[in-house]
């Protein structure tokens, strides 16, 4: 049977010894994961430098909303430069789902929400608009915060890395979705209408079949997350840090 290793590599237990993989299917998954890992950085650093020049719209900043704008959008420009930084220095994966679903699931996941850029903005008053962009900045700043906490463990598609239990994933187990979400949701508000309601409510499925491939994966990698996972809650804190259980 297949049994994870250290260092992303995997061996084959066949009950008298153990056989290491081919020193070419090693080679193979080596030009993979740093395919792929060269992939993510283009991308994330391209997303970012289109954020980055989105902030040239609301210059001059001659008022509290466009200085949120502002915010909103150079924080998003730093989560997403952490993305391409941190896809550099991840550790190899011991363990990857199967199948193309969720590969799917990721790659929608991630980027469906691309699509509500395109949307027209809503006209739903300075006091609305003002939170959702508030929602926008604190969701990106979050994300930012846990992400650099996941740090190494980052992955993008439903893989173990190193198992993270410490920090915001000791509230819940899924903290950077919630944090997207938060800033999903101020996004969503802006250019609200049904259709972009359909949108939102395809990445909340994408995202959640993403937490179940994810789970599935790192309950085989790591036998002490079935511990974990009945002590955290999936994505939503039973109570704030500091105020008990």
């Amino acid at each position: 049977m297949l049994q994870p290793i250290g260092k992303g590599e995997t061996i084959v237990s066949a009950g008298e010894g153990v056989t290491e993989l081919p020193s070419g299917a090693l080679g193979s998954r080596f030009v993979l994961e740093w395919s792929a890992r060269v992939v993510i950085v283009v991308v994330f650093t391209l997303l970012a430098m289109v954020n980055l020049a989105g902030i040239y719209h609301v210059v001059p900043i001659d008022s509290f909303e466009r200085g949120l704008t502002a915010a909103a959008r150079l924080a998003n420009c730093m989560f997403l430069v952490l993305i391409a930084a941190t896809a550099l220095t991840r550790l190899s994966p011991i363990m990857k789902a199967k199948g193309i679903e969720p590969r799917v699931s990721a790659l929608l996941g991630t980027f469906l929400c691309l699509t509500l850029v395109v949307f027209p903005k809503a006209n739903i008053g300075p006091v609305l608009s003002i939170m959702a962009t508030m929602l926008t900045t604190i969701g990106a700043v979050m994300s930012f915060i846990v992400l650099r906490w996941l740090g190494k463990s980052f992955s993008i598609h439903a893989e173990a890395r190193r198992l993270v239990t410490n920090g915001p994933y000791r509230i819940v187990r899924h903290p950077l979705y919630l944090c997207e979400g938060i800033a999903l949701l101020g996004v969503a508000i802006q250019v609200i209408s049904p259709l972009a309601i359909v949108v939102v409510l395809a990445i909340a499925a994408l995202q959640f079949r993403r937490m179940i491939n994810e789970e599935a994966v790192l309950r085989s990698a790591f036998p002490e997350y079935l511990s974990y996972a009945a002590r955290t809650p999936r994505v939503i804190p039973r109570s704030l840090p500091g105020l008990g259980r």
